[in-house]
């Protein structure tokens, strides 16, 4: 976000979820995230899943 200079309520705007759920993404405090939204949020963002996500074991 930083690097497209998108503040979080323009986001929330463009891809059509709440505030409150896009802050718990950001924060990454969420456990899952539906794959239209990932689509949404890179459609936004003009990026890749890779950008946004990254796989981190639980051990």
């Amino acid at each position: 976000m930083s690097k497209k200079k998108v503040s979080l309520n323009d986001l929330s705007q463009r891809v059509g979820i709440t505030l409150s759920n896009l802050s718990i993404i950001k924060n990454e405090k969420s456990k899952a995230i539906r794959l239209s939204t990932l689509e949404a949020l890179c459609k936004a963002l003009n990026c890749q899943p890779g950008d946004i996500i990254q796989y981190v074991d639980d051990e």
